[in-house]
């Protein structure tokens, strides 16, 4: 009877110092989101579309900092251009992911600063495509290393 507890004993004392066992700290954490924008202006259009995002876009990166949504955010040109390639990078840096319910609060604030709603928001992004062409976007997120 002994010999089975000293095995039992040996065997617990093996099983929880396997590696399965041992919960191993990662290396990382996460941090910021980040969004990533490609546009394409159009011939003729790029003074125009710089003169909205000084507008409404602006005001809308600005309310998402006041409201601590958003850490920064950033206009890129893009030098050098070659056929295809987007000659402006939009950079959107958040805290992290929203909550639906929080991101549905965000959005009421921002129709009611810009006194509007999703239906003309959504009629106003289809007359822009005059001004410009969303060449794609890119969502990241920061590992940190520890």
């Amino acid at each position: 009877m002994m010999f089975r507890q000293i095995l039992a004993a040996f065997a617990a004392a093996a099983l929880l110092s396997s590696p399965a066992a041992i919960a191993q700290e990662s290396s990382y954490t996460y941090g910021t989101v980040w969004e990533f924008s490609y546009i394409q202006t159009e011939p003729g259009q790029f003074e125009k579309y710089l003169d909205w995002l000084s507008g409404d876009w602006r005001k809308i990166m600005e309310l998402q900092k006041k409201e601590g949504v958003l850490v920064s955010y950033h206009v890129l040109q893009v030098n050098n251009t070659r056929n295809g390639e987007p000659d402006l990078i939009l950079a959107a840096e958040y805290k992290d992911y929203l909550p639906t319910a929080q991101r549905v609060e965000l959005q009421k604030k921002l129709e009611a600063m810009l006194r509007s709603d999703t239906h003309k928001e959504d009629a106003a992004s289809g007359e822009r495509k005059s001004l410009r062409k969303l060449a794609g976007s890119i969502e990241l997120q920061e590992l940190k290393l520890k």
